[in-house]
């Protein structure tokens, strides 16, 4: 076993974490051992320290294993994600290069011997240490995919084409364990993203069909558009771009949203996505802008291109309460009077049309009273809320006018609040 990781050329980073760490370290208690009290402390600690490890990534050696190499980012698994799919059906060696292709199976095969092995440590530990000790067992309750039952029960060195192609579908590293991200001078992995479904968010279907359609796009490799959503506050603009990760579930979509501060990275988070095979919907929320700000100036970029083409696996999709994202003051306006008045009007324009850049432009007007209480009842009954329909029409009245108004918002949160309610109760 610690001739396996010693050899390994490419996965040398399966082993680089707490886990990995704490079994090199039990490996080489073990090796040293012998039956003395000094070694027999030694080895029980370095054991202890490794089934903790196990236990706070809450899995079994064996499932760790598979699990890392599943998401390895090494030389093999990053190169074989650009490779053309229409190629598929060839061996690797004639789309790689050979040498890559035989260390992936050499380092495979070492990591089968860990994989395989790691049943014994419990005995080796317990003849050294002199008592029995615990050993966390692989869970059956958990589903399998493919890919994972092949691990299983094959010779990892058998499967460096079955790999490749589930890198190539599922990607590595961060994008292939997560699906969500926010943008913090590098992506950070969002575990549990907004459950939000389409289905539960009522009117402004044109809205949402179009939205739909052009992630269908964006999904299937066909031309997709920047889009746009501006409306007033509560009408469902973020929830119908976080709906989509759940609308498309089994899919390569990923959703990166971006913070106004960070906007400036744009360009930087556009070359860091370019060649991944995943779709990434760049999210912006509440979008506006001063004349000077750099994040206009880094989205613009963006949105009209550079010399850099825009990756065709990206699109930007942003909110706003404001149709014109630069704000524009009467100070700004030419005087008549103005020498340069032509040129001031061009600057005007400019602001005034940024939004246009966006190839869709999607409206959301506020709720009127029927719609507002068509949102109440959806939700109501979603959530299993029993109620006289006219009393939830009167509370509901009565919640828009003490609160926020008529909005999709403003009726989740009267449900909610009937909800805990209902629970004191």
């Amino acid at each position: 076993m610690q001739r396996s990781i010693a050899g390994l050329l490419l996965y040398q980073d399966i082993l680089a974490s707490e886990v990995g760490i704490a079994l090199i370290d039990l490996l080489q208690a073990i090796a040293n051992g012998d039956r003395s009290q000094g070694n027999a402390l030694i080895c029980l600690t370095a054991y202890g320290r490794f089934f903790r490890a196990l236990a706070t990534a809450n899995c079994s050696w064996e499932e760790y294993a598979i699990e890392r190499v599943l998401q390895a980012e090494n030389p093999f698994s990053i190169e074989v994600q650009k490779l053309d799919c229409a190629r598929s059906l060839e061996p690797l060696e004639k789309q790689l290069s050979p040498t890559v292709v035989l260390a992936a199976r050499q380092d495979l095969e070492s990591l089968y011997i860990l994989y395989t092995c790691g049943q014994y440590i419990p005995g080796w530990v317990e003849r050294i240490g002199g008592r029995p000790v615990c050993w966390l067992e692989c869970s059956i309750d958990k589903p399998q995919s493919p890919i994972v039952s092949a691990l299983r029960s094959r010779n990892w060195g058998e499967l460096v084409d079955d790999l490749a192609r589930y890198y190539q579908q599922t990607g590595v590293g961060i994008f292939g364990k997560y699906r969500a991200f926010r943008w913090q001078d590098r992506p950070i992995g969002i575990a549990h993203p907004d459950p939000i479904q389409l289905e539960d968010l009522i009117g402004y279907d044109l809205q949402k069909d179009t939205l739909i359609g052009n992630t269908k796009s964006l999904l299937s490799g066909r031309p997709a558009l920047n889009i746009l959503l501006y409306g007033g506050k509560g009408t469902g603009k973020s929830s119908l771009i976080k709906g989509l990760l759940n609308y498309f579930p089994d899919s390569q979509l990923r959703l990166l949203e971006v913070s106004k501060s960070a906007m400036i990275n744009l360009p930087t988070i556009l070359d860091r996505l370019a060649e991944l095979p995943q779709k990434f919907i760049i999210f912006i929320d509440d979008l506006s802008f001063e004349a000077d700000d750099e994040a206009f100036k880094a989205l613009k970029v963006v949105l009209e291109g550079s010399i850099i083409a825009r990756p065709k696996n990206v699109v930007v999709y942003a909110t706003s309460n404001r149709r014109h994202l630069v704000r524009e003051y009467f100070a700004d306006r030419p005087r008549p009077q103005d020498a340069d008045e032509m040129q001031m009007w061009d600057t005007v324009q400019e602001k005034l049309s940024f939004s246009d850049r966006f190839g869709i432009t999607l409206t959301f007007e506020p709720a009127d009273q029927p719609k507002y209480l068509e949102i109440v009842h959806h939700l109501a009954t979603s959530a299993q809320l029993l109620m006289d329909s006219d009393d939830l029409d009167r509370q509901a009245l009565q919640w828009a006018t003490r609160h926020n108004g008529r909005s999709g918002r403003t009726a989740r949160q009267f449900v909610d609040y009937l909800l805990g309610e209902s629970v004191a109760r």
